[in-house]
């Protein structure tokens, strides 16, 4: 999520400036970078169970978290899209698209939840399944939503340009996510209640 935030500041000022092109290229260069560190990111899912271990956890629950893990994988490549299109539809005030969408992803999930869960007492497989599912139809209504004309200015479609300027987006990318994960904790103590 953090990492998307560079699209806050690279497209609201494109927008800004007319260079609406631009907006398309940048929400590409994210993908990019996203997916990369999504891979980066697998054998902490992978070899979780290992890793939980190492550092002191209950084998029941390293084996359990560790198989839980392997189920979220694919949710892990949802966020690829869904924050990037996210950021990318919000610079244009196109927010009602994007609550349709999740509208109508979240009501999937719940029913996919009732059913996966309760009725066929799939347990905690059945939750991460119907999270997987949850994710990916947002992520994939806004994809089509912009790819098939939702935005038509700003979308010209897939471009070699994406691929230049990468190390930059890189920089700013880091730079926004650490901005919010070191803003996290201060968040959590303003809501936190002592007694």
């Amino acid at each position: 999520m953090g990492m998307a935030s560079a699209l806050e500041t690279l497209c609201g000022q494109a927008f800004g400036a007319r260079r609406y092109s631009m907006l398309g290229v940048y929400l590409q260069r994210s993908f990019i970078i996203m997916f990369i560190f999504a891979v980066i990111l697998l054998p902490m899912y992978i070899f979780a169970t290992p890793i939980l271990k190492f550092f002191g956890q209950t084998t029941a629950i390293a084996e359990l978290s560790g198989s839980l893990a392997i189920w979220f994988i694919p949710q892990q490549f949802a966020f690829v899209l869904l924050f990037p299109l996210q950021r990318f539809l919000q610079c244009q005030l196109k927010n009602i698209v994007i609550a349709c969408v999740t509208a109508i992803g979240f009501s999937v999930h719940c029913v996919l939840s009732w059913l996966l869960i309760d009725y066929l007492d799939l347990g905690l497989v059945g939750a991460a399944v119907s999270l997987n599912i949850g994710w990916w139809l947002p992520a994939l209504g806004l994809l089509l939503y912009v790819v098939c004309g939702g935005c038509p200015q700003t979308w010209t479609g897939f471009s070699r340009e994406a691929f230049a300027g990468l190390w930059e987006f890189l920089k700013l990318s880091i730079a926004s996510g650490v901005m919010i994960w070191s803003a996290l904790p201060l968040s959590l103590s303003l809501t936190h209640t002592y007694s």
